[in-house]
């Protein structure tokens, strides 16, 4: 006879899922937030832009610089258990942050050492929270799952955006940041209630070096797969510049501040929320095909701050940007899902990571610089360029536009039979 949790969600949706789901819009709520205070931390600390591209660049170097060891963990490991230590570091750093920015004593070197935790950190947990949320949903319904764990996500993002930016405005970043420390504290104790004995015990093996080298195996194997990650190695780089960085001092100099700022990331979050919502309906074929060709609206924030358009377009740039990404996103995670082995995925997961953001920190400590020598407008347009070139290249690699949708989930088989057999299988009706 079905439980009453059974009956109030559907059959997908298991326990881990769950908790997954709900610690996400916990630490999501926090974070994105955070994302703003600190850069407001930073200029109300006398601090300039390329003081706030200095913290963002704390923030990724360790996170670039410690992926691969993390996604070679979350494999050894129980993945639930890095989780949760990963988020204690943050909740550590974050809570340090927040005292220095309430007692006026936060200086750049602190802020940008408590980032660098912060980052840390991240490196571990990225690859385990991917690596556990991909083993958590199986068969025809995966596509869904992910897209509706996305949705969740990314209403947590669109209030703790809009929410993080009036209370910056209100009563200033010190208190968002101690409102993330919290939420990490919260989704660390959910994440310590998941159930690993579903996942088989991983066999012993060459130790640290011979799993990256496997990982790598796996990685490489798969043109689809690393051709995507470089385009968002750059792509990710210049976006992660214009937010983390101009962003704010646009917003400062043209917009009226971090309230107009974080209310055009809330609409970026909308967007991102209605295009899980129609991926929840709609399973493209061709999965990797249609989501890069919406990877193209992402240059579009980017030329709109260089304008600088009004707030009202700003934010309407950002939904449909968020719209179209967020077909990316689900396709992705479905084309991962249905193709990597499951005692892979985190390290997969980490060489994914590690190339999409390995060119950030350069990005956020060059972007003052490049305002400097270049202009605000002009480095902005460069961003724009950057994106459409990226994605235009990354649509020659066959592999990317004829990788199908199918339904049985690879178990260990090598990558080229992989590929071989993604077009053989029948695939889930949609369109694409």
């Amino acid at each position: 006879m079905p439980t009453t949790a059974s009956l109030r969600r559907p059959a997908w949706a298991g326990r881990n899922y769950t908790l997954l789901t709900a610690a996400a819009v916990v630490t999501n709520l926090g974070s994105h937030g955070a994302l703003i205070a600190a850069a407001f931390a930073v200029l109300g600390a006398g601090g300039d832009g390329g003081d706030v591209g200095l913290v963002a660049a704390a923030r990724t170097l360790p996170l670039v610089l410690f992926l691969l060891i993390g996604g070679a963990v979350a494999d050894r490991l129980p993945r639930h258990r890095v989780m949760v230590a990963a988020n204690a570091l943050n909740c550590v750093s974050q809570a340090v942050f927040a005292a220095l920015v309430l007692t006026g004593e936060a200086r750049l070197w602190q802020m940008m050492l408590l980032s660098a935790l912060g980052g840390t950190g991240q490196a571990f947990f990225n690859p385990a929270a991917e690596g556990m949320l991909l083993s958590s949903v199986d068969g025809e319904q995966a596509g869904r799952a992910f897209a509706v764990f996305r949705m969740a996500m990314h209403g947590a993002t669109l209030g703790g955006a809009a929410l993080g930016g009036a209370m910056v405005a209100a009563i200033g970043p010190g208190w968002v940041l101690a409102a993330d420390a919290a939420a990490f504290a919260l989704a660390a104790a959910l994440r310590a209630l998941l159930d690993v004995k579903h996942i088989p015990p991983r066999a012993p093996g060459g130790g640290m070096l011979a799993d990256l080298k496997e990982g790598w195996r796996e990685f490489t194997g798969r043109p689809w797969l690393w051709g995507i990650v470089i385009q968002f190695s750059v792509a990710n780089a210049v976006v992660g510049a214009a937010d983390a960085v101009y962003g704010p001092l646009v917003a400062r100099d043209h917009l009226g501040g971090a309230a107009p700022w974080g209310l055009a990331l809330a609409f970026f979050g909308a967007g991102t929320v209605v295009g899980a919502l129609l991926m929840t309906r709609w399973q493209p074929r061709r999965l990797l095909f249609v989501g890069t060709l919406c990877v193209f609206p992402l240059a579009l924030p980017s030329a709109a701050l260089a304008v600088p358009v009004p707030v009202g377009v700003l934010c309407a740039v950002m939904f449909v940007t968020g719209v179209t990404l967020e077909v990316f996103g689900v396709s992705w995670m479905t084309a991962l899902h249905q193709e990597i082995p499951e005692e892979k995925l985190s390290r997969v997961s980490a060489y994914d990571w590690f190339g999409s953001v390995a060119l950030v920190p350069a990005a956020m400590a060059l972007a003052g610089p490049a305002e400097t020598a270049f202009g605000r407008p002009e480095a902005l347009w460069g961003c724009a360029a950057l994106v459409v070139v990226v994605t235009a290249a990354v649509l020659c690699v066959p592999d990317v536009r004829n990788l199908r949708r199918r339904t049985r989930h690879v178990t260990g088989t090598a990558p080229e039979a992989d590929r071989g057999s993604a077009d053989a299988e029948r695939p889930v009706g949609g369109l694409g």
